[in-house]
């Protein structure tokens, strides 16, 4: 059966991908279709869509998990093609199946590629099969000393000893050479026993200070297969991908063909067909081994595109319909340098509890040569607690890494967002830091400069609070003269009669408070130009940006953007003096567990409830023993943040 003509392309995604190969489509003269949920009904990638179709529900198993309300929603706006992006039913082979049952085309793999990558052991064996390099081990059953001692020769050390059942680093333990295996081993079954009621054990080859170096492929239906070079992805924060770069830093041209190669061989093994990653652990000898292929578009790509020059979304649709690779792999370019970061809703000084709420500030980084913003959010948008929690991804390129780099830093500073909780302030930090810059990677690199990437919160400094207290009061202002420069009405800082002689601004920000007492000459020195606020001090003088969002102000301030708020101090004490004994919700999220009855008594650490927000649970616990008198939730309801859910006697 001979694919339809090509006029209407559907992407059952949301967010920054969906909006990204829409712009593509529409570059290729494609009409575009966009699926949302209820809550997604005015989301910006429904917005930017030439027709919209409403999937119903909130929840994403109510909506863009429905592969009849999809295929449907196909038939109704007459898509020929579905695009899956990434997450959501990407890498689901049902979902294939379907679309091409419909007669329509999928923006993906054989649906037969997605299953033989869908099962990690399978994987491996056919890995194996091709020629992959794989990590030596032992998973066995018998768990004798001497099987043990066998496996770890046959490896070669260093061996990781790991619990089967294990977690968190227990029952794991590191052995150099032969003479302490027998020790290490007892010692980790012990552990093992003791945390998860199951002793057994496997030995692997111990990777020192592993890097993530994955490989892009790409397929077409004419049995062609090429890789479009690398990407280091060894920057993450529970086995989630931060920053991603490529090439990666360090690897020889040598390197980068055998581990091509393999990829490669990867994909041919399953047939592959369309874009794909082959993912690897490179440790510090240079030995790379298969870890496991996405079988999909990568949230990384870009830097992909970067350093080629390539569409890679283009190429999906091109290949889709059946035309061949546009380029031999002796064709394929290596051109710079290029680093993208992803900028989440989330609380990096809280665990990384991911934020929701209005995004009452986003403003982006100026366009220009080597800046790239994918973003799926506007100014004004709700961030909603039933999807991922990232808002966009930020993408520098240079002539070399440096360049990228340096580039990089400048986007952040001059991205803007306020209304909720990001990430950029920690983003910014691994950009800026020394370790990075030298290009020390690994995958414990957020572990290692733990206290530099995620201070303890220190106390704002006086200076911090005189020059926000001066800006909020310029910000405040009449409207001066911009025709005459030279008349004193064009100065935002001059004398204006009938104004008190002082005022005192009662401010927070970050948790902490300040009285500020400003007199009428204490904004002398200190201008605000629109958005630049222009401040001398000790001779020093100063360009910052400030920015008035509603009753907010916005400092940037040592590599931070901080939220400004006028505070009222009766209230505050009026509020302490009578406290609740409310625990409330943290984000806006979904109860998906109560866990007690009022008059229950408990412990201090109990868990009473459990919410759901953004595909992570987050458990509210009891701060203190007591009593429960009041329960203000129930299961499967909608809270928002701040919302009170128990109140604990």
């Amino acid at each position: 059966m001979s694919a339809p003509v090509l006029t209407t392309l559907l992407v059952a995604n949301r967010g920054e991908i969906a909006c990204r190969v829409m712009r593509t489509a529409k570059a290729l003269g494609l009409t575009t279709v966009a699926v949302h949920s209820a809550t997604d009904r005015e989301a910006r990638h429904s917005r930017e869509a030439d027709i919209r179709v409403d999937l119903g529900g909130s929840k994403a198993a109510d909506s863009y998990l429905q592969i009849d309300k999809l295929l449907a929603a196909a038939k109704a706006s007459g898509a020929q093609a579905i695009h899956p992006g990434y997450g959501f039913l990407s890498e689901n082979a049902g979902f294939a199946r379907a679309i091409e049952a419909a007669g329509l085309i999928f923006l993906g793999p054989p649906a037969s590629a997605i299953d033989a990558m869908g099962s990690k052991s399978a994987a491996k064996a056919l890995m194996e099969t091709a020629g992959v390099p794989l990590v030596p081990g032992y998973h066995g059953e018998a768990q004798d000393l001497e099987t043990f001692r066998d496996a770890a020769e046959r490896i070669g050390y260093p061996v990781l000893l790991k619990a089967t059942a294990g977690g968190g680093g227990k029952g794991m333990k590191v052995v150099e050479d032969i003479s302490q295996l027998a020790e290490a081993l007892a010692s980790a079954q012990r552990e093992a026993l003791s945390s998860f009621g199951d002793s057994r054990m496997l030995v692997e080859k111990y990777l020192l200070k592993p890097r993530h170096v994955e490989i892009q492929v790409f397929a077409d239906q004419h049995g062609h297969c090429l890789y479009l070079n690398e990407r280091d992805c060894s920057i993450q924060r529970r086995h989630q991908k931060v920053v991603e770069e490529a090439p990666a830093p360090g690897l020889s041209p040598e390197s980068r063909k055998a581990m091509g190669e393999a990829a490669v061989r990867a994909a041919q093994a399953i047939g592959y067909v369309g874009a794909g990653t082959v993912e690897f652990l490179l440790d510090s000898r240079g030995e790379f081994f298969f870890m496991e292929m996405n079988t999909r578009l990568q949230v990384e790509h870009p830097v992909t595109e970067a350093i080629t020059g390539l569409d890679l979304v283009a190429w999906q649709i091109r290949v889709a319909q059946g035309e061949p690779l546009p380029m031999t792999q002796a064709q394929v370019p290596l051109i710079g340098h290029a680093i993208e970061v992803r900028l989440y809703a989330e609380d990096p000084g809280n665990d990384f509890l991911p934020a929701t709420g209005h995004l009452a500030l986003y403003r982006e980084s100026a366009a220009g040569p080597g800046r790239r913003v994918d973003s799926g959010v506007e100014e004004g948008d709700e961030i909603s607690p039933f999807y991922d929690p990232m808002l966009g991804k930020l993408i520098a390129w240079g002539e070399d890494r440096e360049q990228a780099r340096l580039r990089l830093l400048s986007m952040l500073d001059e991205f803007a967002i306020g209304g909720l909780k990001t990430n950029i302030g920690f983003l910014r930090r691994i950009v800026a830091h020394p370790a990075f810059a030298a290009a020390e990677l690994d995958t414990g690199f957020i572990p290692r400069h733990h206290e530099q990437l995620l201070p303890a919160p220190t106390e704002l400094s006086d200076e911090f609070w005189n020059v926000a207290a001066q800006a909020l009061a310029l910000s405040q202002k009449p409207t001066v003269r911009r025709d005459d420069p030279g008349s004193p009405w064009a100065m935002g800082n001059g004398f204006r009669a009938g104004l008190p002689a002082e005022t005192t601004q009662h401010l927070s920000c970050e948790g902490q408070d300040r009285a500020i007492t400003l007199t009428a000459t204490d904004t002398r020195n200190t201008q605000l130009n629109g958005e630049q606020l222009l401040v001398e001090h000790h001779g020093l003088r100063r360009q910052l940006r400030a920015i008035r969002q509603d009753h907010s102000l916005y400092l940037h301030w040592q590599g931070e953007l901080r939220c400004i708020k006028r505070y009222d101090p009766i209230a505050a004490v009026e509020a302490s003096q009578h406290p609740q004994g409310g625990l409330s919700a943290p984000m806006n999220g979904s109860i998906v567990r109560v866990l007690v009855i009022p008059g229950q008594v408990v412990e201090a650490g109990a868990q009473l409830v459990v919410l759901e927000a953004m595909k992570m649970e987050h458990s509210i616990r009891a701060p203190h023993a007591g009593t429960i008198k009041a329960l203000y939730c129930q299961e499967g309801e909608m809270v928002n943040e701040g919302s009170a859910l128990v109140e604990l006697e």
